[in-house]
């Protein structure tokens, strides 16, 4: 059985390097690919023709018909929420401040977080899916045909709307888990609802809401970017639109994320 020689281990050594090393300017191609298409879709969104039609559609698909598991993820993260913080501060006999510190977490991290994290799962998907469909059906190319500039017809109206509605569910989240926190508290918990209310508003400040609402349009910009731009570079018919709402959906998510922690440290310092 012949050795391999100094050569090829050497080439075996170096092979995962060299696939970590395509893997990550891949991506670095694609994050740039993305960029330089929100960049079009801004411009697109001062120069005419304006979509007005277009974006009311896209905000009422991405507002409208998130509303209900928005209102249901804020409801029962302010009810679990009270709960631990309730069982923590018992032993300190520190529970008349549970509803400020409920409200502080829902405006600052849970209310945006979350709230973009179920966006993302119902309208991100679905615009990938969507955008997606159309490129592998060749619609895009009739769009060139056409006259049309696909990025101003696919991608403006998807990325101002989740800029504009994302931030109003997340208000109406904050809004709804205070409430679930105050049934439990008042209601299960024994907590005085005076008391309740008025640490709300002695914790809650307007940098608060401000930060939970600039989270909220950077979360919405990109998941309606991201799920447009991986739509419309589907390839592989029905199978690459599967993958494209997939990848959509985790790289959505983990931006999410991210960003929060970017905005969290440079709203912090």
């Amino acid at each position: 059985m012949r050795r391999p020689t100094l050569n090829e281990l050497t080439a075996r050594a170096a092979r995962p390097v060299e696939h970590l090393g395509s893997w990550g300017l891949r991506n670095l191609d694609g994050l740039g690919r993305c960029g330089m298409q929100f960049a079009e879709a801004m411009t697109w969104a001062l120069r005419p023709p304006f979509r007005v039609a277009l974006l009311f559609k896209q905000m009422e698909f991405i507002g409208n018909k998130s509303l209900g598991v928005v209102l249901l993820t804020g409801l029962f993260t302010g009810m679990v929420m009270t709960f631990q913080i309730y069982r923590a501060l018992r032993d300190f006999s520190s529970e008349s401040i549970v509803g400020g510190l409920v409200a502080v977490s829902m405006a600052r991290e849970l209310g945006p977080v979350l709230s973009a994290l179920m966006v993302n799962a119902r309208a991100g998907s679905a615009i990938a899916a969507e955008v997606g469909t159309m490129r592998v059906t060749e619609q895009i190319d009739a769009l060139f045909a056409l006259g049309v500039n696909p990025v101003q017809y696919l991608f403006t109206p998807r990325v101002l709307a989740g800029m504009l509605m994302v931030p109003l569910l997340t208000a109406i989240a904050n809004v709804t888990g205070v409430a679930g926190g105050y049934l439990v508290g008042v209601m299960l918990l024994g907590v005085d609802g005076g008391i309740f209310m008025a640490k709300v508003y002695d914790f809650v400040s307007l940098g608060d809401i401000m930060q939970g609402t600039v989270k909220a349009a950077v979360f919405g910009l990109l998941l309606t970017q991201i799920g447009a731009y991986k739509g419309f570079n589907t390839s592989g018919g029905a199978e690459g639109v599967g993958r494209a709402t997939t990848e959509a959906v985790v790289v959505s998510a983990v931006s999410i994320l991210f960003s929060d922690y970017l905005i969290t440290v440079f709203w912090q310092s």
